[in-house]
């Protein structure tokens, strides 16, 4: 197997595993070459309630780096999900980490989500 077909393999054994419901909605986190996306969505209903990315207005000010895909970008990001989450009052959450290995980035974002009050 390959690289895609083992981060596939993963995700799809994760998507089995959790769902998102109307008390805990899945926070599904995505990387692309340019950056960081995160969403957090209610699986019964079919519909995402909030999501944000490191190209955003909001969190492209306060990335110093130029590239927006850093263990940095991943802290803002994670610090304004939650700030967003809790307006919107989200306060525990299932992670998704979408076949994503839990280090580096992806790691970065959850301490910073968790440290700025989000529940997994």
């Amino acid at each position: 197997m390959d690289k895609k077909e083992r981060k596939l393999r993963r995700k799809k054994s994760i998507r089995k595993k959790i769902s998102g419901t109307a008390e805990r909605p899945r926070m599904c986190i995505s990387k692309s070459l340019r950056g960081l996306t995160v969403q957090i969505v209610d699986d019964f209903k079919g519909e995402t309630l909030c999501g944000l990315s490191t190209q955003s207005k909001i969190i492209a000010g306060k990335i110093k780096s130029p590239t927006k895909k850093n263990m940095t970008a991943a802290a803002v990001l994670g610090e304004e999900v939650a700030k967003l989450a809790e307006i919107k009052g989200i306060k525990k959450v299932v992670l998704d980490r979408s076949g994503y290995l839990y280090h580096g980035v992806v790691k970065a974002f959850a301490d910073s989500a968790r440290k700025s009050g989000m529940e997994f």
